[in-house]
């Protein structure tokens, strides 16, 4: 878990298979066990936050896809066959608890011959693990890079005058894995967390991917979160239907950043069209934790049919605007305000199309602003964010 529309890019996004294009049709969103749990992540744990889920409305906000992540795993026996480790006895089993409560169930692997935990990995073993996990019920694979880094360090020295070397060796891992996934024939969610390694934007659909992280990992602290997030502007033109950026989970409600530095972090997120996986442990959220992870305006934003990411307007010292384009014909905007004092921002609204002025809503007030024409200008807490969703 670590580091970090051309021509080019139209063939690449043709190429990827038509299945895949099924997948995943808006941002996949679900709760996945690392941030939280880390490698302490339990059968009870991944069952409970199934629970949770359902109990508190997250699944029926969309939040469908429970995901453990690294340390599940045990030892290979002598076919070659993965067993789950103690604290996973039965991964079928949970895997059908978790449908029983209308969700998909998430998995965790490695190209590499370990994960980042130092567990088994896929290596060599990619078919046989594949074909587990449809037999398991699994509906998502996360597959980090981690120790095949090793690997691509060898191929690099090995053939120092092919500078492509160690990047065709990583995207020769991915692809295998992902024509693994669609031999089996189960819909398999494949996402490639490599840290943005060689820019996966570019060919991820053409391993069968349908996420890639453009990022290093996240952490719950306002300059991560937002040094990630921001990191996002120019790459909106990548993203679509079946094939999304994850600039990485979610950290609302881990407890180390304020409540607007939360709205923030959301607003982004979604403006980005980014995969929402919320990492907190679900059993212990506020109420102010669920107003802004089921905050329907902010997620309908994320899941809009229209399939389009965002990207920056303008940027002026530590003040962003951001917009994203919905269905419709509407706009959503973000007023960001990254300094630490009170601060106004403004848009003009003729500068999003909207020359004869538009209605605003504000996501989370959860207010309609009225008719406004010409610039809207709102005054923005430090660390704050005004998201709006304008229309005709």
């Amino acid at each position: 878990m670590r580091i970090l529309a051309t021509l080019a890019c139209s063939i690449v996004l043709a190429a990827a298979p038509a299945f895949s294009q099924q997948l995943a049709a808006t941002p996949p969103m679900g709760w996945n066990s690392w941030n939280h749990f880390a490698g302490h992540v339990t059968d009870e744990d991944v069952r409970s936050a199934a629970d949770t889920l359902v109990n508190t409305g997250m699944r029926d906000a969309g939040y469908i896809y429970v995901n453990v992540d690294d340390t599940w795993q045990g030892q290979r026996d002598a076919q070659g066959v993965l067993h789950p480790n103690d604290r996973f006895p039965d991964m079928k089993a949970l895997a059908d608890y978790v449908h029983t409560k209308g969700l998909k169930f998430g998995i965790y692997s490695s190209p590499g011959a370990k994960t980042c935990g130092g567990y088994a990995g896929s290596l060599d073993h990619e078919a046989e693990d594949a074909k587990m996990y449809a037999a398991w019920g699994v509906d998502f694979l996360k597959y980090d890079l981690c120790s095949f880094q090793s690997n691509m360090n060898k191929a690099k020295a090995d053939h120092p005058n092919d500078p492509n070397a160690a990047r065709d060796l990583m995207i020769a891992a991915y692809k295998k894995m992902g024509d693994a996934l669609k031999a089996t024939g189960r819909p398999i969610v494949y996402s490639l967390c490599q840290y943005g390694v060689d820019q996966p934007w570019k060919w991820g659909p053409s391993v069968g991917a349908q996420m890639w992280r453009t990022t290093d990992d996240i952490d719950d602290s306002y300059g991560r979160m937002v040094t990630i997030g921001f990191s996002q502007a120019g790459l909106s033109k990548y993203a679509g239907p079946g094939h999304w950026n994850d600039p990485d989970m979610l950290e609302v409600g881990n407890g180390k950043m304020t409540e607007d530095e939360y709205k923030t972090h959301m607003s982004l997120w979604v403006l980005l069209a980014a995969p929402l996986l919320a990492g907190n442990d679900l059993s212990k959220m506020t109420d102010t934790d669920k107003s802004i992870l089921m905050n329907k305006d902010a997620i309908a934003i994320d899941q809009d049919l229209l399939g389009k990411q965002g990207d920056r307007l303008y940027q002026s010292g530590d003040l962003d605007v951001w917009t994203k384009p919905l269905s419709g014909g509407r706009v959503a905007v973000g007023l960001f305000n990254r300094s630490w004092d009170n601060r106004d921002v403004s848009v003009n609204l003729a500068d999003i199309g909207f020359k004869n002025g538009a209605n605003l809503r504000d996501v989370w007030k959860q207010q309609d602003l009225g008719h406004r024409k010409g610039v809207f200008t709102d005054t923005i807490p430090k660390h704050g964010v005004t998201l709006l969703i304008v229309s005709k």
